[in-house]
């Protein structure tokens, strides 16, 4: 290998229980295979002669590799001595948007960049959340406990128009819900860190408000990553302080919520019902309290990844940043180990 040219090690993960990627659908999903990124290296020949680069799994030649590499393309690495393991290491890419499961950020060297795959969610997450919204304003989750319990009961439902929606965290995610959902009349009120305007909110403000909207909400939509900001956001008095009619969603991470109290405002039906996509397990225990709660729709981690071209619109957003780091300009999507995200 000529020094001149940059290394990029590339690291696939293999699934296993309790880690991410949570199983063999998920590994195929976030897994980069040597032939797109060839293809994608073809489509960037300016690009090809000045790297070289190592796709490998798990641990197989990690040390041996990250000696004299340059970029690290993965979803999750060991962050344990990797300033002493990889000393040229200068840039990140994290295949995911979610960076929490790296968190702390303190094995971070201060000239290290890392940056995320935020955004290319967003048309896929946008379709869920719209989907979950509706469901939840017909009934279905109520519906499918009936159907469990053999139970045949119409439950009558109004279109969603006038009805409130709070939304917590208005980037990508939430954002691409916002514009679907006010589109059908919906009202929004859109909360994030710096009151920033948000198109098809009607009404922005910062989380320190959030205590003066929840007892408004129709329904509760969470899209916000895991921070020390937003970890126990929704607390056991936040959740009473919703009214029992309110619909809940949560595509952020299950730290943002306290599903224990959840479940028991579901038993009560203090709460009219919730669809969860994500859980600080993966795959849930077979004997989680979540399985058996009436009125949740639990959905397997599924909000925001497109089947078969996700790894393609990651390799997209890299190579975008690629040419970026070539030219010594700063790069698109960096992450902020202060912030978390």
């Amino acid at each position: 290998m000529s020094k001149d040219k940059i290394k990029i090690h590339i690291r696939n993960n293999h699934w296993k229980k309790g880690s991410l990627p949570c199983d063999l659908e998920g590994e195929k999903n976030s897994s980069v295979p040597k032939d797109l990124f060839e293809n994608m290296l073809n489509k960037h020949p300016e690009i090809k002669d000045k790297i070289t680069y190592l796709i490998d799994w798990d641990d197989d030649n990690w040390l041996s590799s990250m000696k004299d590499a340059d970029i690290l393309l993965a979803w999750n690495f060991p962050t344990n001595e990797l300033v002493e393991i990889a000393p040229n290491l200068k840039w990140i890419h994290i295949v995911s948007a979610g960076v929490n499961h790296l968190s702390p950020f303190n094995w971070m060297k201060k000239d290290l960049v890392l940056t995320n795959s935020s955004g290319i969610h967003a048309k896929k997450a946008g379709e869920f959340g719209l989907m979950s919204i509706l469901m939840l304003q017909n009934h279905m989750n109520r519906i499918i406990t009936n159907q469990k319990n053999k139970e045949f009961v119409t439950l009558l439902s109004k279109p969603i128009n006038g009805k409130k929606v709070v939304v917590i965290g208005t980037g990508s995610l939430g954002g691409s819900m916002i514009k679907h959902i006010s589109s059908l009349g919906a009202e929004v009120i859109g909360i994030n860190r710096r009151g920033r305007k948000v198109e098809g909110c009607s009404k922005i403000i910062t989380f320190d408000k959030i205590d003066e909207v929840l007892p408004e909400a129709d329904f509760l939509y969470l899209a916000v990553p895991e921070t020390p900001e937003t970890k126990g956001l929704i607390s056991k008095k936040r959740l009473d302080n919703l009214k029992p009619t309110c619909g809940i969603v949560n595509i952020g991470r299950e730290s943002v919520m306290d599903y224990e109290h959840l479940i028991k405002k579901l038993e009560k039906n203090e709460i009219s019902g919730a669809i969860l996509d994500v859980f600080s397990e993966e795959p849930i225990n077979k004997n989680s309290k979540l399985w058996d709660t009436p009125n949740l729709i639990i959905t397997p981690h599924v909000s925001s990844d497109s089947k078969g071209n996700y790894i393609e619109m990651v390799l997209e957003k890299f190579f975008k940043n690629l040419k970026l780091f070539i030219d010594n300009k700063d790069l698109l999507n960096q992450v902020d180990p202060k912030l978390g995200y």
